[in-house]
């Protein structure tokens, strides 16, 4: 695999804990594990027994080629799966793209199913994640990296290698399926450790740097629920890749990452010799957020420090704004520069009630047959498509133009559109807009009362594309929808499945007969 650098520091693989990646080719083994990342003990759903997940990567255009195998058992948590790679476009291959009932059925366990599509066109920041029902929630997410060796911000880094991921996410101490109304994490983890209140204190993951090195440091968003405020005491770091897409460097201390989203930043070791708190501070309403004894934190540690935690305390003044970030080429927004200048235009208007969720009063109930599999059954529009009112459709090549009025309960919310990624011509916290040179991504916030985020893509993708909250625990309440692109096109593009996968829905029927 192609590193753009003739070295890596290889003790701080040894002081991190940091795994090897794999891939291209891989098998991923989902199975049980017992495992306590922030000192309590519970059983957890993982691949290839380790949490986060083992890091995938490869080079831009490769073929990637993954077993995901199912050897699940322990029944308090679902034991059938599917894997969603998330923020690869799998143009032609929407048939892996992975989420449940939307572009597969699940695999089941003693099954296996491979996943196999190439990138072509993509480099940057990913990550995986089940996506059957809330099962990511119980371990099953990790990191992608793929590396471009003509990178354009080669020249601004010095080290960009597995030890530099760095993944937040939340974790819970009771399973997924008996998650109360209102699901709260017990902890933070930074790299698969963190403390919760109360807890023993538990060892912390370990960033190594040398003095005078530049690091790229991809942050991937891996949560279920809260977002973060990423900081590193007494540093500042520059964003050059945002959700997969490289943008115009921007100078900040802080950004506030949104379930699902990433960011590579670099981040210059010219800091005296010392530890230094890294922090991802959550934001939940239910909970106060806190790094106080080391929560939701991790340690930077310069070459030559004690093996001590860090005393350094925050003061960050210069947060990552949206609307400052722009992408590096092919700026503009697509359609015409005013608002609802586009070919198509929606609105999508969330409520709660209670802890249900709808979009322009339909809450989001996964079909028997998957949306891909209603299309190469013969269904030839998006009205005839399931399930009913939970379908918008695109003609090939329209600009589709997307709003969404922020302020539903348990927000902000972070959307997720499969399959593309989208100009974000109005940001959350702003009543302006921009056609010129928004911000790309596949992640967005759509903020609070008095926002009103929209996004544009072109329809150049065809297939059923899930779009979603990305708190898991909203999409499975009905926070969702199916954007059907070029229904009349997808058994010519995307029919060549496999035969395998034409057996999983069989099989999970089977399965389900079996056990209910």
């Amino acid at each position: 695999m192609f590193h753009p650098f003739p070295f890596t520091i290889l003790w701080a693989s040894v002081l991190s804990g940091v795994l090897a990646s794999i891939g291209p080719v891989a098998n991923i083994n989902v199975a049980n594990k017992v495992i306590s990342p922030d000192g309590y003990s519970r059983d957890a759903v993982l691949a290839n027994g380790v949490f986060p997940g083992p890091i995938i990567s490869g080079n831009k255009g490769d073929n990637f080629q993954l077993t995901v195998s199912d050897q699940l058992t322990d029944t308090n948590m679902d034991t059938a799966t599917s894997i969603h790679w998330h923020g690869l476009f799998q143009h032609t291959t929407n048939y892996v793209d992975g989420p449940s009932f939307v572009t597969q059925c699940p695999i089941i366990p003693g099954n296996s199913f491979l996943y196999d599509f190439t990138v072509p066109d993509q480099a940057g920041t990913y990550w995986y994640h089940s996506h059957f029902r809330n099962q990511y929630c119980d371990g099953l997410r990790g990191a992608i990296v793929i590396y471009d060796p003509n990178d354009p911000h080669l020249s601004l880094y010095d080290v960009d290698n597995d030890d530099t991921v760095i993944t937040l996410a939340d974790w819970y101490h009771y399973y997924s399926p008996d998650a109360p109304p209102v699901p709260i994490p017990a902890s933070g983890l930074i790299n698969g450790v963190g403390r919760y209140i109360g807890g023993p204190n538990t060892t912390l993951s370990v960033v190594n740097v040398v003095q005078g090195t530049r690091y790229r440091l991809r942050i991937a968003q891996i949560a279920c629920d809260p977002s973060f405020t990423f900081s590193i005491d007494n540093h500042q770091f520059t964003i050059i890749e945002v959700d997969g897409q490289n943008v115009e460097p921007l100078l900040v201390d802080n950004i506030s990452i949104f379930v699902g989203q990433r960011y590579s930043v670099v981040l210059n070791a010219n800091q005296p010799v010392n530890n230094y708190w890294i922090r991802a501070l959550p934001s939940t309403l239910l909970q106060v957020p806190t790094t106080d004894g080391g929560q939701n934190c991790a340690i930077l540690r310069y070459s030559g420090a004690p093996a001590v935690e860090p005393t350094t305390s925050s003061t960050t003044n210069l947060p990552m704004v949206e609307t400052d970030l722009h992408p590096l080429t092919a700026p503009a927004a697509p359609g015409n520069p005013v608002p609802g200048g586009a070919d198509v235009n929606y609105q999508f208007d969330v409520l709660s009630l209670g802890v249900v969720f709808t979009i322009n009063g339909v809450s989001f109930q996964p079909p028997t047959v998957p949306v891909l599999l209603q299309i190469l059954s013969g269904a030839s529009s998006a009205a005839a498509l399931l399930p009913k009112g939970s379908i918008y459709s695109a003609n090939s090549g329209q600009v589709v133009e997307l709003s969404i009025p922020g302020g539903a309960f348990g927000g902000p919310h972070p959307v997720h559109l499969h399959g593309h990624t989208f100009s974000v011509v109005r940001s959350a916290g702003n009543s302006s807009y921009n056609f010129v040179n928004p911000v790309k991504r596949d992640v967005v916030s759509i903020g609070n009362i008095g926002d009103n985020v929209t996004i544009r893509w072109t329809a150049d993708n065809p297939g059923p594309w899930f779009f979603h909250c990305h708190i898991d625990w909203h999409l499975n309440t009905g926070f969702a929808a199916v954007f059907a692109e070029d229904v009349t096109d997808v058994p010519s593009v995307d029919g060549d499945v496999s035969a395998a996968w034409s057996q999983l829905c069989p099989q999970y029927n089977a399965f389900i007969n079996s056990t209910s």
